[in-house]
């Protein structure tokens, strides 16, 4: 069996000017990294900007588990099927970071037959975008800490900077650093920290920031410090916006790319979903829905992750409307989350799957309470058997949704043409009804209650003193309006990464709030979970390399 790396590079691509043909872009519209990139021109995005909307379809899962779900893999099957049926359909998608590239969790280009291609060039440099997120933090990072050094004009209190440094990397020792050691010269002494580049506010700005103006807007109000007063101070009031802006001037332009079956995608930003709001960049998706009929975007980890903050974050704050929605979902995760070791996953248990199906219902509810039509395809296996399908069929539509078998990873766009036609007839039949899960009015503390609650299953929220004490502040500072992002664990819908299937009436801890005024919401981290990974004891590093050709092996 042909692993993903190869197939990607036996795979014979277009040149990217003929895949921007499709959408009507010109030569003249694109700048080209190679023969197979390109960004797409500031010029091109004003010039389509009064086209009609093509439809919005979201592809979200159920939570991810070590049995894989293939939502990335489905989501780029899907665009290729509408190909194949004849619609102009584009997919959105975010980038890969290097530090899951590197660690455990692999790239981001899909799967089998099913990828975006160059796949070696999006999961590890592709057009420099990460790098100019990393250059633009760090140099904020840089000027903060000059300007106490310079005599402190701004009577920054040094116990309550909150801005980190970062990289693109998982590094676990960063998590916690001490700066400023040496002499006199070499600034002051504290505390400090590194995030993973992912979940930069550098990169939420980039990834809702509509144009220049508006990345320069939401730069300058990016909360970096307190002073001692407890006012904030912003990256606007250290004079850093121009230059920080001038390092994202290309970043912000979508990138373009193909399928191995030509079907054009963007890939544009990417924030992850535990730690930050787990969407493609708005200009990309606005792009390619004046660009395509169809598009096929996605939102990271499970749908009580990223498609909640695909909803209550992306739609809220860019006016989008999507009109409709597939969940992912494997008969081996579903087995998994009820009880089965990894090892027994390919094994016929209906009694395992209708323990586990809780996780698949419970993201199907939570998605009709934005009233989105849903559907449901199993991302097929072949250990997969006929009654555990005809199962899952069952349980989907005796809930009200679609559902669909996909044999995308194996058959390309062929295999996603029962799911295409699916989510068509969707479309067709079933009117989008979109709303959002909780309006503005309600208080930051309400906000985490409800998506605690509604979303996750929770029972009750426990805040901790020092989170009840930054809400507060944060509300009397004019920032309650502002909606909730919030960061917990992918593996299970509550706090606990342990609780698999459907865990109900569970307390979650609140730890951590802070705001990110740029962006525009409010992050409450619960749980364990963490800004900065780390690596595992075998991390997918070991398994890289690179021959005499330049040919690179252990991707995936």
């Amino acid at each position: 069996m042909k692993t993903d790396i190869e197939i990607a590079q036996e795979a014979v691509l277009k040149p990217i000017t003929e895949v921007a043909k499709a959408l009507d872009i010109g030569g003249e519209d694109l700048e080209l990294y190679g023969n197979y990139k390109a960004k797409i021109s500031d010029a091109c995005l004003k010039r389509i900007a009064g086209n009609p909307n093509g439809k919005l379809i979201l592809v979200t899962a159920i939570n991810p588990t070590p049995a894989g779900e293939g939502k990335t893999t489905t989501s780029v099957g899907l665009g290729e099927a509408f190909g194949r049926l004849g619609k102009k359909a584009v997919i959105a998608l975010r980038e890969p970071s290097l530090g899951p590239c590197f660690g455990i969790k692999g790239g981001a280009a899909g799967g089998g037959y099913a990828q975006v291609v160059p796949m070696e060039d999006l999961n590890l440099h592709f057009t420099g975008d990460f790098h100019a997120i990393t250059s633009a933090n760090n140099l904020l990072a840089a000027l903060l800490d000059n300007h106490i050094q310079q005599g402190n004009a701004l009577q920054i209190d040094t116990r309550q900077i909150v801005w980190k440094r970062c990289m693109d990397m998982n590094d676990r020792v960063l998590r916690n650093i001490v700066v400023g050691l040496g002499s006199k010269t070499d600034g002051f002494v504290r505390e400090d920290h590194f995030v993973i580049t992912v979940a930069s506010e550098i990169m939420a700005v980039l990834c809702l920031a509509e144009d220049m103006q508006d990345l320069k807007e939401r730069l300058s109000r990016m909360v970096v410090a307190y002073d001692h007063e407890g006012k904030p101070v912003t990256a606007g009031m250290l004079q850093a916006v121009g230059a920080m802006a001038a390092l994202l001037k290309d970043a912000m332009k979508p990138n373009l790319i193909q399928t191995l079956e030509h079907t054009p995608a963007l890939v544009h930003g990417g924030p992850f979903a535990n730690i930050a709001h787990g969407c493609n960049s708005v200009r990309a998706t606005k792009a390619a829905l004046k660009l395509a009929d169809y598009v096929v975007t996605e939102a990271g980890f499970g749908a009580d992750l990223g498609a909640e903050k695909f909803f209550d974050i992306k739609c809220r704050i860019a006016g989008l409307r999507p009109d409709a929605v597939v969940l992912v979902a494997t008969i081996r995760a579903l087995k998994y989350n009820g009880g089965v070791p990894k090892v027994e996953l390919g094994q016929e248990n209906l009694k395992a799957l209708a323990k586990g199906i809780g996780n698949l219902e419970k993201h199907i509810e939570n998605l009709q309470l934005y009233g989105v039509p849903v559907v449901v395809t199993l991302n097929a296996f072949s250990t997969d058997t006929e009654a555990e399908t005809a199962y899952v069929k069952r349980f989907c539509e005796e809930r009200g949704c679609a559902f669909a078998l996909s044999e995308v990873w194996e058959k390309g766009g062929e295999g996603g043409i029962a799911l295409a036609s699916e989510v068509l007839r969707t479309l067709e039949d079933k009117e989008s009804r979109f709303k959002l899960l909780y309006e503005d009015s309600l208080s930051l503390k309400e906000k985490i209650e409800t998506i605690a609650k509604k979303i996750y299953g929770a029972g009750s929220v426990n805040f901790a003193p020092a989170a009840l004490k930054e809400l507060e502040r944060l509300e009397k500072l004019g920032f309650g309006s502002l909606p909730v992002c919030m960061a917990k664990n992918q593996y299970s819908l509550s706090d606990d990464p342990e609780l698999l299937g459907r865990p109900e009436g569970f307390e979650m801890t609140v730890r951590e709030v802070y705001v990110s005024a740029g962006a525009g919401f409010v992050v409450a981290l619960t749980g364990t979970v963490m800004t900065m990974p780390g690596l595992s004891k075998n991390p997918a590093a070991y398994g890289i390399d690179v021959d005499e050709t330049g040919k690179i092996t252990g991707l995936f």
